[in-house]
């Protein structure tokens, strides 16, 4: 598919890109680059594999600037990643993308956007614009589960918080990534080496810049969150345990002395007093009870119990 860039982005059906009057977009596969790249004059000559792509970034050339996208599923962050590449200079920008991401968001642009002053810098501001334009709620929602999972943790329900925390931890991780990526090529197309660029207009990709920074400072909080919440949790399990530890030192200093008791008169020697006089078992249980009632009076003051 191609597109003029106009008051609206249009589809229209080029002859030729050697003089064309407007700034274009393109899209086209993999297959249709290899074969038929030359006709956008760019001068490069460009291979790449989208199963080699693993990142987003751009990288300047003589008479071009390319780059590949390389974007997680805002669905399933770590198991799906949207891959396309980009090529472009001052006369338009071409996108090799074979699973059609990318003119998803172009004919969102042209149903959406209307242009007064229409430029290439403005497009690709409201392209990347597109990309993380839902980004601020997901973290929002990120924030409200962690803050739920804390509450969890609090009140000791916290069985299944961590597995779901390690998750989210995950997924923040994921887009903490991708928006240093994407700030990295905001940057590249701001600082405009190759002069492709109106001076003018450089200040979208600032804007781009800014919210983008945003984002990953957004994400940098959330991790530092997750590192509190899961220290919250060891915490907590650190509490459990002393309490039971708590438990059996106190159950055990009460038993010490009765054990005592029941091992001295085990022992069955034949000229034990104790044995011959007709109170001795009755003043044995009332000792017995008695260490037990002051050992737990005693605890209490101590707070052990």
């Amino acid at each position: 598919m191609y597109y003029k860039i106009g008051e609206r982005i249009e589809t229209f059906e080029p002859k030729s890109f050697d003089n064309i009057p407007f700034q274009y977009i393109a899209v086209i596969s993999s297959e249709e680059w290899i074969n038929s790249n030359r006709k956008f004059n760019m001068g490069i000559e460009w291979d790449f594999n989208f199963d080699e792509i693993t990142s987003t970034g751009a990288e300047v050339n003589i008479d071009s600037l390319t780059g590949t996208f390389c974007i997680p599923s805002r669905e399933s962050f770590s198991e799906k990643y949207y891959k396309f590449a980009f090529a472009l200079d001052e006369k338009g920008i071409v996108f090799v993308d074979d699973e059609g991401f990318a003119s998803k968001i172009i004919e969102r642009i042209a149903k959406t956007k209307k242009y007064i002053n229409p430029c290439l810098e403005k497009f690709i501001y409201d392209f990347l614009e597109s990309i993380i334009h839902r980004d601020y709620k997901i973290l929002e929602k990120f924030e409200l589960k962690l803050d739920a999972m804390e509450e969890e943790i609090l009140n000791g329900e916290n069985e299944d918080s961590i597995k779901e925390l390690s998750e989210v931890r995950s997924n923040i991780r994921d887009l903490r990534i991708h928006y240093a990526q994407l700030l990295d090529l905001s940057q590249e197309l701001e600082e405009n080496e190759n002069e492709f660029f109106s001076e003018n207009n450089e200040r979208y990709f600032h804007l781009v810049c800014q919210r983008v920074q945003t984002l990953y400072d957004m994400t940098t909080s959330l991790a530092e969150y997750t590192t509190q919440i899961r220290d919250l949790n060891q915490a907590q399990i650190d509490i459990k345990q002393n309490k039971i530890m708590t438990i059996l030192t106190v159950i055990t200093s009460i038993f010490m002395p009765l054990t005592l008791i029941a091992g001295w008169y085990g022992m069955n020697f034949v000229y034990m007093p104790e044995f011959q006089s007709p109170i001795a078992y009755p003043i044995v249980i009332a000792v017995s009870v008695l260490i037990v009632i002051v050992s737990l009076i005693f605890f209490k003051k101590k707070k052990w119990l």
